[in-house]
């Protein structure tokens, strides 16, 4: 199936009020175990590379992958550029295939990030490719209170911002961040400042920093050499509310890496004399999928793939 547009995605997300996952890859095992995962949920998904992972990888080789597989999976997504940091970075996915980009200058001043977020919109509209932006910073509610900094998108920033450059999709910083360690003490998002940016923009909205982080896989993590004590996540009932309160796309990557990594650890512990790697990745990947079916199954998409099929 030809790669759809992540406009497409956007929009109908945001018509039927639930959300798409974004995963994020850099090889073959995790395409692999994205892919089934979510064509076994009947899903849409955005299969995401991030800039660090292109310069891991090369981008030859992430989206040869993506287009040498695409037509045997009969599912809706899109191929998805995460936290792009110049028109470079864009160019370089346009003409390597994508259907979708995100230009991320969050951390520059708010007509610095409207400026160049207008430049890309007007290089990606009349390829119908979409285009995702961002506006606050990833920080916990916690960093919020103790810093005095404003880090918390502003909803009448929001509003301007997605009025001026025709952006299809905007990810609010409302207390989430990447990584394992999401949060201090207890796990809080600004669910009011959510519900505020939906009301006044109606866009598309993307929750970056959503993974769970779930306990038994760092359990597993940790008793096999690892170090993450501590990690905490965002909870699934947090994401259910916040998918509830306009969110149309969740971006998941250290759930997936903390699933294959702890995986890895436990095998190569209990098979010490295997050189073969394909009876390590095999299982890992297995766990990624479960994985991902679980971030589908929260997200309110399984099963949405039939929504699409006149866009097929």
């Amino acid at each position: 199936m030809p790669l759809i547009s992540g406009k497409i995605l956007f929009e109908v997300a945001n018509e039927f009020n639930f959300a798409i996952c974004g995963f994020n890859f850099n090889n073959l095992e995790f395409l692999k175990a994205i892919l089934e995962g979510a064509l076994e949920e009947e899903a849409p998904v955005f299969i995401q590379t991030s800039e660090t992972a292109i310069k891991y990888a090369g981008i030859e080789y992430l989206s040869g992958l993506v287009h040498a597989v695409k037509d045997y999976y009969p599912i809706p997504f899109a191929l998805h550029l995460d936290h792009g940091r110049s028109v470079e970075s864009v160019l370089l996915a346009i003409r390597h295939g994508y259907t979708s980009v995100m230009i991320d200058w969050s951390d520059k001043l708010f007509e610095e990030n409207l400026k160049i977020t207008k430049e890309v919109v007007s290089l990606c509209a009349p390829l119908g490719i979409s285009v995702e932006a961002e506006l606050g910073r990833l920080v916990s509610l916690e960093e919020v209170a103790t810093s005095g900094e404003s880090f918390l998108v502003n909803p009448e920033e929001a509003k301007e911002f997605v009025d001026k450059t025709g952006i299809d999709a905007l990810a609010p910083a409302i207390g989430t961040s990447h990584g394992a360690f999401k949060f201090k003490g207890e796990p809080k998002l600004d669910y009011e400042r959510l519900k505020r940016v939906k009301e006044l923009t109606g866009i598309a909205l993307v929750l970056h920093g959503a993974s769970g982080v779930y306990p038994e896989y760092v359990e597993e993590f940790n008793r096999f050499g690892g170090q993450l004590e501590g990690a905490k996540g965002v909870p699934d009932e947090a994401i259910e509310k916040a998918v509830r309160l306009g969110i149309n796309k969740i971006n998941v990557d250290t759930d997936l890496r903390i699933a294959f990594m702890a995986t890895l650890r436990r095998l190569m512990a209990e098979e010490r004399s295997s050189i073969d790697p394909r009876k390590f990745l095999k299982p890992a990947m297995e766990e990624v999928k479960k994985v991902v079916k679980r971030r589908i199954r929260l997200s309110g998409s399984s099963g949405k793939a039939e929504l699409f099929k006149k866009y097929l």
